[in-house]
């Protein structure tokens, strides 16, 4: 199956849930694996757009309190919204690799193994008793002599959760709580996480999965060798992956995306959506804050910020751009 570029970005488009699905919020995280989730009211938007009709963003904390969602660092170092079943999963794959990674910022740090154990009994103590705000947590270890400023306390909420110990779940106010991680069946199989990534992010290739997973290559190609539905197809000559044998969709139009989005984040390689121009206005000065943005199908062209367009790149029609301003209008998350 030969692809344009297009053709590839339409298939992505369906593959993102960007157009709605009938899936609730949980669903759609069991469906896409994991969505970037360092910016919270970002992911909770990135979630919503995604499910069913109607969902709102109260429906997204919901699933958090529930915790049919929860929140950590299940690779790359980086928050992201995730299930406990494939929390679970990646962090089997993942942890040890991370934590090796990280030694030399702990020992900057001061987090001698005799601090990190401290550090440990007394969360996980605390934690059995009620969920901590951040704000708590650095309370608690400040209370027993362990400093928390200049970054350590941060490192260590994230050093535990990625012992799988804790994670970000309910709500209280607009802050997430930390609570236990209660063990887990863990599939040590990488081949559905593998297939979750693809088919929510197909049209997409072995460097991008690896490079999502922070895993090495050949393990990312050794677990896709397991997925029976994925397919090789070409896009614009080069190799890529999908799941089964999708139809083109028609053209998308408009449509926003929020910031940190996986539609531009979830890939080592986003030439197929954005222009250099347009990922130095998402991502401007390189500063690792990616701003929401505007496709017009599945092309980015902007950035936008509390209903209004904050850059247009390139040339547009009075048509789209009308598009857009509707879309603006209509856009119901905040």
């Amino acid at each position: 199956m030969e692809l344009s570029g297009v053709e590839a970005r339409r298939l992505r488009f369906a593959s993102h849930l960007l157009a709605g699905s009938d899936l609730s919020p949980a669903e759609v995280v069991a469906r896409g694996v994991a969505f970037q989730g360092q910016d919270l009211p970002a992911v909770l938007r990135a979630i919503a757009i995604r499910s069913r009709p109607g969902t709102t963003l109260d429906d997204v904390r919901d699933a958090f309190d529930r915790g049919d969602i929860v929140r950590s660092w299940p690779m790359r170092g980086t928050l992201f919204a995730t299930t406990p079943a494939h929390l679970a999963t990646i962090l089997h794959h993942t942890s040890e690799r991370m934590l090796r990674s990280t030694a030399r910022r702990r020992a900057a740090l001061g987090l001698d193994e005799e601090t990190l154990d401290r550090a440990r009994r007394l969360l996980t103590t605390a934690l059995q008793d009620r969920p901590l705000t951040r704000a708590d947590a650095l309370a608690l270890w400040q209370s027993e002599g362990i400093a928390t400023d200049a970054g350590r306390g941060y490192h260590l909420i994230f050093h535990l959760a990625e012992e799988g110990l804790a994670h970000w779940g309910p709500f209280t106010g607009a802050q997430q709580q930390l609570v236990p991680t209660a063990p887990h069946e863990t599939q040590t199989d990488l081949a559905p996480i593998i297939r979750g990534y693809v088919l929510a992010h197909g049209p997409t290739t072995a460097d991008d999965a690896a490079w999502w997973l922070k895993l090495p290559k050949t393990v990312v190609r050794e677990a896709a060798a397991r997925v029976d539905d994925l397919r090789v197809v070409t896009v614009e000559g080069s190799p890529a992956w999908i799941i089964g044998t999708p139809e083109i969709p028609e053209a998308s139009g408009v449509t926003l995306v929020p910031g940190f989005d996986e539609w531009i984040l979830g890939y080592a390689d986003r030439s197929l959506v954005a222009s250099p121009e347009v990922l130095e206005a998402v991502l401007p000065g390189g500063n690792g804050i990616f701003r929401p943005t505007v496709l017009v199908d599945g092309v980015a062209v902007g950035t936008w910020r509390g209903g209004e367009l904050t850059a247009l790149v390139g040339h547009t029609t009075a048509a789209t751009r009308k598009a857009i301003t509707r879309a603006l209008e209509a856009w119901p998350h905040g």
